[in-house]
């Protein structure tokens, strides 16, 4: 990969100072290593970054996020970006992992059967969202998919918790942009499970650098959307 200190030494200076020092370094806006990296794993894959992302997954498993974790990040992406756009994320994690000495396949970390992942799926709906969503899946297919898949087959995996789930779902939609609706009520969903407001300012502000100023204020904006929605 190219050196960009070599070829663009003005852009890489004020690139790097600001992404990997003035950004982690800002009073108030800090976040935990793990949770930063996982926020910009999820964010990259929903930018559709990939060339980044193979950059910034090792930094994230040196940071102390384990395979699970990533593969996680990566499975979830699946029901908000669709096989088409994850397909070259899965093929990079399991590549770094490989060179990195992890054997795969990974210990398995699903907790639902074929029978069960529907109602399964409906109780972390009703954690997230509230008692609405216990009849949600009943208003056509694609909503029973919705439990049954979406959430029934990944937000029930171990390896995260579902603050976490939460916390990269909101991820995912606000660096693919266009999802204003479904961020405002995921950004309402995580405030439910304790990812307040002043926490998921600071996923946006540690993210900026990676989708830029339009796709963060408006994530901003639906934040503040979710807040007046709650009261």
């Amino acid at each position: 990969m190219m050196d960009y200190r070599e070829t663009d030494p003005e852009f890489a200076e004020r690139f790097e100072h600001f992404t990997f020092e003035e950004v982690p370094g800002e009073e108030g806006q800090q976040l935990d290593e793990a949770t930063r990296h996982m926020a910009i794993l999820a964010t990259l894959l929903g930018c559709q970054g990939v060339d980044a992302f193979r950059v910034e997954l090792p930094r994230a498993l040196d940071a102390g996020l384990s395979p699970v974790m990533v593969k996680e990040v990566v499975y979830q992406a699946v029901d908000y970006l669709g096989i088409g756009r994850v397909k070259p994320f899965l093929d990079a994690t399991n590549d770094i992992l490989v060179e990195r000495g992890v054997k795969l396949p990974l210990e398995r970390q699903a907790t639902t059967t074929m029978a069960n992942r529907l109602e399964k799926g409906i109780q972390a709906q009703v954690e997230i969202f509230g008692d609405a969503m216990n009849e949600a899946w009943k208003n056509g297919h694609i909503n029973r998919w919705l439990a049954e898949n979406c959430f029934g087959d990944y937000y029930t995996r171990t390896g995260l918790d579902l603050a976490q789930r939460a916390m990269i779902t909101f991820c995912f939609l606000a660096a693919q942009g266009g999802c204003e609706p479904q961020l405002i009520a995921h950004a309402g969903g995580n405030m439910n499970l304790g990812n307040d407001k002043a926490f998921l300012v600071k996923v946006v502000s540690q993210c900026l650098p990676y989708i830029g100023y339009p796709r963060s204020l408006n994530a901003i904006t639906c934040i503040n959307k979710a807040v007046e929605s709650r009261k």
